[in-house]
Formats: C-alpha cells, sequence, structure tokens
C-alpha cells in the first residue's frame, strides 16, 4: 500500500468528521438551475443594480479551485464543465454551519451553492450564497501547478487531473466531439447511411498493418481486432444500401509516436456510382465545412507549419511529384533491375518483396511526402501498393487512387473501388505470395467478400479518414496524445 502524504491524512480526517455531522462526505444528487457558462452567456453585460432588480436566483455546483478570506466572509471559485463563477460566502447569509463547512473545507472539494447574482466592486459576475452544500470531499490534493510535473506523460495517465486543471485540454475534450458530429450531419446530409460492423473478425483485410489477436473460447478460434472498416461496407454496397459510412475505432499492432496510437478512429464511406474525383470533392467540402461550421476560420497552425483550407486543393500524381524533387520519371516503363538501380543510387534500401511500383512509393516516401505542406490530393499509386483498387484504365500500372497530405502528413486514402471479383481475387494471391516473402502486413484472402463482388458490386468512390490526425489539424495540437482522451500509454515502472 502506498504511504499517505500529511495532506491526504488530514483531508481523510476531516471526511470522517463529516460523516459523524451526519452527512455523507461523498455525496448526494443536488438539482442546479445553472452552469457556469450559462450564468455568464444570460447575465454577463448586466449592472449589479439591474441585477438587484431582478433578484435572480440560482443553483450552482462546481469543484472548489480557488478559496480565500478570513474572519466572517471569504470568496472561492468553483468550476464546471464549462468554467468557473465566484461564490460569495459571509456568515450572516448561510449561517454558522454552512459558514463552517464553507471554512473546512479544501481546494479540490465539490460543493453545491444556492444564492444570487451580483457584480463585485472589481465588476465580477459573482453568486452571494445563502446556502452551502458539501457534496464530495476529495481525498487527495489538486496539484499546485499541474503542468510543472517533470513527467509529462502524467498528463495523459492522469486525464482526469489533466481536464481539471488545464483550460485547454477541456476545450480539446468537448470540441472534438462537435468536429464528429459535424462530419455525421455532413454525411447524412450527403445521403449516406451511418453503420457500424464487427470489430472481431477471423481476417486480415482491408489495409496493411499488423494486427492485435485475441481468442474466442466458445469456438476456440483466434481473431483478430480489426485493422480497417472496408471490406464489411463494401458488402453493403453489393446489398444495395448504396452510401454508406462508419466511425469507429480500429486497431493495429504498431508502434507509438506523436502521430500514432495504437487504437485510433477511422472514417470510411462508400459511395456506389461515384470515382476518384467525387471522393476529392466531398472530401474537400467536408474539411471546409467544419472549418467554417465548427470554428468560423479556414487558417491552422499545425507542426510548425500555417495550413489555409480554402479551396481549390492541389491535384498531382504520384510520378510528377517524384519528378519534381527528383529529375526521375516513372512515367517511362522501366524493368525492376532498372528500378533497382535508380533506388541504390538514391539510397533507397529495396526489401526482397519489392517490385516496381513498391520502389516508385519509396522515392515518393523519401524525397516528396514532408514536403506537401498545403492540403494536396496525391493520386496515382502503383498497382502493386494498392490491391483493392481499380486499374488506371490509360496505366493499368497505377490504380485510382488518392492520399490527401496536409503538413506532411497523410490525413485520408480514397480508391475507386475495384469490382471485379476476379482480378480481386488474383490481387489476394499477389499479397499471400508478398506475405512469402516477408510482408507480414500483406492481407488475407476473403473469400466471402469475393464471393459478395460476384453477385456485382455498383461502380465506387471509398475513402478512409482518420479521425484523430483531423482533429489534430483542427484543434492545433501536435500530438495525437492531446485528441484522444486516454491514450495507450506504456506500463509505470
Amino acid at each position: 500500500m502506498r504511504e499517505l502524504t500529511e495532506q491526504e491524512l488530514v483531508r481523510r480526517e476531516k471526511a470522517n468528521a463529516i460523516a459523524s455531522a451526519g452527512m455523507d462526505p461523498f455525496g448526494h444528487r443536488f438539482d442546479r438551475t445553472h452552469t457556469s457558462g450559462e450564468i455568464i452567456k444570460e447575465y454577463a453585460t448586466k449592472t449589479n443594480e439591474e441585477l438587484e432588480e431582478m433578484g435572480v436566483n440560482v443553483k450552482v455546483a462546481g469543484r472548489i479551485m480557488t478559496k480565500r478570506g478570513k474572519g466572517k466572509a471569504g470568496f472561492m471559485h468553483i468550476q464546471d464543465r464549462d468554467g468557473q463563477i465566484q461564490i460569495y460566502m459571509k456568515l450572516d447569509n448561510v449561517g454558522e454551519e454552512n459558514y463552517e463547512l464553507f471554512n473546512k473545507a479544501d481546494i479540490g472539494d465539490i460543493v453545491g451553492i444556492e444564492g444570487t447574482l451580483f457584480v463585485t466592486h472589481t465588476g465580477e459576475l459573482s453568486v452571494k450564497a445563502f446556502k452551502y452544500v458539501h457534496l464530495v470531499k476529495a481525498l487527495r490534493p489538486l496539484p499546485e501547478k499541474f503542468h510543472g510535473l517533470t513527467d509529462i506523460e502524467e498528463r495523459y495517465r492522469r486525464r482526469y487531473v489533466d481536464l481539471i486543471m488545464n483550460e485547454d485540454a477541456k476545450r480539446v475534450a468537448f470540441l472534438r466531439p462537435k468536429i464528429i458530429r459535424c462530419i455525421q450531419q455532413f454525411m447524412d446530409n450527403l445521403g449516406y447511411t451511418e453503420v457500424e460492423t464487427p470489430v472481431l473478425t477471423t481476417l486480415l483485410t482491408g489495409a496493411a498493418a499488423r494486427p492485435f489477436v485475441t481468442h474466442h473460447n466458445t469456438q476456440d478460434l483466434d481473431m483478430y481486432l480489426r485493422i480497417a472498416l472496408e471490406l464489411p461496407l463494401k458488402r453493403l454496397l453489393v446489398g444495395g444500401m448504396e452510401a454508406v459510412y462508419e466511425i469507429g475505432r480500429v486497431f493495429r499492432n504498431e508502434g507509438m509516436d506523436p502521430k500514432h496510437n495504437p487504437e485510433f478512429t477511422l472514417m470510411e464511406a462508400y459511395l456506389a456510382y461515384s470515382d476518384l474525383d467525387g471522393m476529392m470533392d466531398q472530401t474537400e467540402a467536408m474539411f471546409q465545412e467544419i472549418a467554417r461550421k465548427v470554428f468560423g476560420k479556414m487558417t491552422y497552425n499545425w507542426c510548425g507549419n500555417e495550413i489555409n483550407l480554402e479551396g481549390p486543393w492541389k491535384r498531382i500524381s504520384m510520378v510528377d511529384a517524384i519528378k519534381e524533387e527528383t529529375g526521375i520519371d516513372f512515367k517511362k516503363e522501366m524493368t525492376l533491375d532498372e528500378a533497382k538501380s535508380l533506388a541504390k543510387e538514391h539510397n533507397i534500401e529495396v526489401e526482397d518483396h519489392f517490385g516496381v511500383g513498391h520502389i516508385i512509393n519509396a522515392f515518393f516516401e523519401k524525397y516528396v511526402e514532408e514536403k506537401l505542406i498545403q492540403p494536396t490530393f496525391l493520386y496515382g499509386h502503383p498497382v502493386e501498393i494498392s490491391p483493392l483498387t481499380k486499374n488506371n484504365p490509360d496505366d493499368p500500372r497505377f490504380v485510382d487512387r488518392f492520399e490527401l497530405f496536409i503538413g506532411g502528413k497523410e490525413f485520408a486514402n480514397a480508391y475507386t473501388e475495384l469490382n471485379n471479383p476476379i482480378v480481386q481475387l488474383e490481387r489476394f494471391e499477389d499479397q499471400l505470395k508478398e506475405r512469402d516473402l516477408g510482408n507480414d502486413e500483406a492481407n488475407d484472402i476473403d473469400m466471402d467478400f469475393i464471393e459478395a463482388l460476384e453477385y456485382g458490386m455498383p461502380p465506387a468512390g471509398g475513402i478512409g479518414y482518420g479521425i484523430d490526425r483531423l482533429c489534430m489539424l483542427f484543434l492545433e495540437q501536435d500530438s495525437i496524445r492531446d485528441v484522444i482522451l486516454f491514450p495507450t500509454m506504456k506500463e509505470r515502472n
């Protein structure tokens, strides 16, 4: 057992004293009439004379954040979900019992206040208390300066304390759901239907990633936590739903860094009778809708860059982008040996399973990706790295796929969807060959999906968005841990 500090021992003694006085140290229901934000919104412009004439009675509740005073009067600030409101406590107004409770209260305790609104001599809208209700005794003291902790990871481990002490953390926590709600409204207005698909699966499909493995005891069957949402949603296109999307958690058993968390939120959307260009138009419009409706601005500071979301966004092929940076023209037909030679000249490591397309992608990642700062649709990926995508009709070495890059990072991945079951099976088989050559992120063969395609899937556009990274941009946060309430953390020593 951890040894209690002196402050913690004192707080426990106070909790016992409250219980001895016939009250529950950890409280009961309190019916408040207002939050601090509602009071400020409605009454911030009123003078003290106006408030006295109106006689506004309120019931508020929150956590004590400051407390001062001596003798027969004092002030405190209590904090609720919206912010803080000042409380004026006077012995003559609340009575001896209530005032004694106030005197013995600690920073961090949760209280309820009944009183009237007034404006202090310093001009602060406040509540003049006539009743003080003890609700919850805080047995641990709040840190005096939480961001002065030497281990900054404690902000993420103890998010509950971070939310109490850090206004920006609270701002992010409340704005992220508004971003997601805006996305849902945008998609719904386009005629999409939001659906849910299984988190547990027996096959690895939809992305190149290592999985988390679990076990179903009843069936004695190893299963995976999903790494993507793609194939179940496409089955719904076969079934005639035509426009579907899902916002859900996916899991990839990979490293952690400021841009990656093993458990993250993905949105995938599929639209029958659309294509790559349709997904580009939809994506640009969605980002701009969030910018206007949730934030009221088009420019964001993210990871040291000023990002402007005003359109039209740049559209460029992968091979043209590589040519701009290196002078190498991968549009030209070339053998694998020629591509390997170029890779060697440019210090690019070639793995055993690499074809020409893998080498083209490696050039992009090394020489281009980090330079795509303003919103850019990069299209025309090699077929080898896009097993679920329809070939470009003009050059079958490439596929109709794009990735959205902002600030040098990928934000979305979109396809003109492959709906030919014969070609799809060939692509799956190629993935198994890559696995045999050492690619442990290659997909399984999903024969049920092949069967679904054999019934006919309409031509379609599809896209996946990393919701956490999208939130990072709009909330101007450089670390994914700042936009996930409970990020995955290493175990404490």
